[in-house]
């Protein structure tokens, strides 16, 4: 497949600028700023959590029908720290009505948790805009950020009020990965350092990323494993080599029970930190 991701930011850039046309960046600003802030990101003491996501499909696959609203309650049911909405629609079908409808139902359950907007974010409008959907995180792909529209993004967030997840989804860019994450920490941003073992460039899953590349993360700053885990052995994989956190995309997506899937997904991480402490 031909660059993917660079395609997806293109994409992108002319969405956050046609929302602008309709909704000018002082409007998105004052309506995020308006809301109450979302729920805290609060990660276990038991030193593992799981982030479900949402997706009504993946990149080549057939669409699946998803209630965002009731499936975000039974993450949160199963015990996730956070949900993950997908909002890119060319690719992946998605939409801030999404990510909307999930933080609306997640905001009435018994332990609100934070919905984090998913998407090719690269400029400072979509991360008020996610604020304003109800949004608790966002998504930052290290290899979309220059270094001016990272420290742009960054503030945006610190604004915002909201929490990062910085990706790095190529061996090389863990480095940029970790820098974005100090740089969020400086501006007051909570930040957490994803490493997505498929290649958005090709699309391609390359399972041995986690492994290669976890002695180069810094102990400090939570890891999150994304992408490729389909089953409690695997996440019990990535948690032994410490990761803290596993952003379940697919596997939860698609599942008729995704309460338990989700449950025994973090009961067997957990066991596996246990193990290995």
């Amino acid at each position: 497949m031909a660059d993917f991701l660079a395609g997806m930011a293109i994409a992108s850039r002319r969405r956050a600028r046609g929302a602008e046309r309709r909704v000018s960046l002082a409007e998105i600003r004052a309506r995020a700023a308006a809301l109450p802030p979302a729920a805290a990101l609060v990660l276990s003491p038991e030193g593992f959590d799981v982030i479900g996501e949402i997706k009504r499909r993946s990149p080549g696959s057939e669409a699946t029908v998803v209630r965002p609203d009731r499936r975000a309650v039974a993450y949160a049911e199963g015990g996730a720290v956070a949900v993950s909405v997908l909002t890119e629609p060319l690719a992946f079908d998605g939409s801030l009505e999404d990510l909307a409808a999930a933080s609306r139902a997640l905001a009435r359950v018994e332990r609100p948790i934070p919905t984090m907007r998913k998407d090719f974010v690269v400029d400072p409008y979509q991360v008020f805009e996610a604020r304003a959907a109800g949004a608790g995180g966002v998504l930052l792909i290290a290899d979309l950020l220059e270094p001016l529209d990272g420290g742009a993004l960054l503030d945006a967030a610190a604004e915002a009020g909201v929490w990062v997840l910085v990706e790095g989804f190529a061996d090389e860019r863990v480095e940029q990965a970790v820098r974005v994450a100090r740089q969020a920490g400086e501006r007051g941003v909570t930040a957490l350092l994803g490493v997505n073992v498929r290649d958005l460039k090709t699309l391609r899953v390359d399972p041995g990323r986690l492994a290669r590349v976890a002695s180069r993360l810094p102990p400090d700053l939570p890891r999150v494993a994304e992408s490729g885990m389909r089953t409690e052995s695997d996440v019990a994989d990535a948690a032994r080599l410490g990761y803290g956190l596993a952003l379940i995309g697919r596997a939860l997506s698609g599942a008729a029970d995704p309460r338990r899937l989700l449950a025994d997904m973090l009961t067997a991480g957990r066991a596996a930190r246990r193990e290995a402490a």
